[in-house]
């Protein structure tokens, strides 16, 4: 059963709406207070200002991106290469339809990165992608899961994960080819 309390989850819900609709610029305490029906002084109740909404958000899209990372994963079959590819897949995908969530989820300077309900929510997406690199690499350092990371989140950060680039570049070639490559070495 959530414990959450009402007014706390209709505000997380609001800013959610709030950063789909016009990314981190659109979202403030008064918009998120306005968009969940309540008062402006309502967030101080629940939230340590701003700063405390956000990480709240960002703590429930790690939630929700380690749901699609494993939704990925497991529509993808037993083979280990398909499975790290569907969680890949899945990293493109929800960065492409949740950016706003995405940028507050890796570079929003405001959120607490050491809050106890982030920290371990954003190391459960990593342990995902982690456990999926594990059969093709002979060393315990995670070289690897850090090369598959480093390639999924700057071809996400890009925006090559979107059929159109934000800027006119030359034609990316596919991730699946990238990461065979490197799964091969």
């Amino acid at each position: 059963m959530d414990e959450t309390p009402p007014l706390r989850e209709s505000l997380i819900q609001a800013g959610i709406a709030l950063l789909a609709e016009g990314g981190t610029a659109a979202l403030t305490l008064r918009q998120a207070a306005l968009r969940a029906g309540v008062s402006h002084a309502a967030p101080a109740h629940h939230f340590n200002g701003l700063p405390g909404l956000l990480t709240a958000i960002a703590a429930r899209a790690f939630d929700t991106f380690a749901q699609t990372l494993q939704t990925a994963r497991d529509g993808a079959g037993d083979d280990p290469r398909a499975r790290l590819q569907g969680i890949c897949q899945g990293y493109l995908t929800f960065a492409a339809t949740h950016a706003g969530l995405f940028h507050l989820m890796f570079t929003a300077p405001e959120v607490d990165r050491h809050d106890p309900a982030l920290a371990p929510a954003a190391a459960h997406s990593y342990q995902i992608l982690q456990e999926a690199c594990r059969p093709f690499s002979s060393h315990p350092d995670g070289r690897l899961e850090v090369a598959v990371w480093s390639m999924v989140h700057g071809f996400a950060a890009l925006g090559f994960s979107t059929p159109t680039p934000p800027r006119p570049m030359t034609e990316p070639p596919k991730f699946a080819d990238l990461l065979d490559k490197l799964l091969a070495r």
